[in-house]
């Protein structure tokens, strides 16, 4: 049932973002557009409510519990960066707006996935914080073990998208074409 609510936030969030985009550039109201936008992190509300609600009412904690956590810390961290991607995509295609820029090539790409890396490390803090304040609440040393699991998993998480990320970009480092 869990796993059905994060599906359902994260179908939610692009929803909630693409009417937005429509009401802003379609529709040319912006005040409601914004609201809109102001209203995202509720879904992300509501999934920590229902979570805790859930471990409140006796269920163990399971992988699902500590997915939502990290699902809201990567949420909060890069949500911005999904809004400004879409909005001049959006822009672009639907209300004749600027293209939107290419890939960074170059010591810029190196840059641009060395932020990335380090967004992805402050959304595992706020997923880690999110989890060690569940396990803080849980009373058996049992039930805590599938949301310690996430510490493995973040870790990991963090080493490969470094590598994948910036250490990638540096290794097989593109240059500008020249004209």
């Amino acid at each position: 049932m869990l796993y059905l609510l994060i599906v359902g936030c994260e179908i939610g969030f692009w929803l909630v973002l693409l009417l937005s985009l429509v009401v802003r550039y379609r529709l040319r109201r912006e005040g409601a557009s914004r609201w809109l936008l102001r209203s995202l992190p509720a879904i992300d509300l509501l999934l920590l409510a229902f979570t805790a609600l859930d471990l409140h009412s006796g269920t163990a904690a399971t992988f699902a519990h500590g997915f939502a956590a990290v699902y809201v810390g990567f949420t909060v961290a890069f949500g911005a960066i999904a809004i400004r991607w879409a909005d001049v995509n959006f822009a672009h295609r639907f209300a004749g707006g600027a293209i939107p820029p290419p890939a960074p090539t170059g010591w810029a790409a190196v840059r641009h996935e060395l932020a990335l890396w380090l967004r992805s490390i402050v959304a595992w803090i706020i997923a880690l914080s999110l989890l060690e304040l569940m396990i803080a609440v849980l009373a058996d040393e049992a039930v805590k073990a599938p949301l310690r699991i996430w510490h493995q998993h973040a870790l990991g998480a963090v080493f490969f998208w470094f590598v994948f990320g910036p250490l990638w970009s540096l290794i097989f480092f593109r240059r500008r074409a020249t004209v």
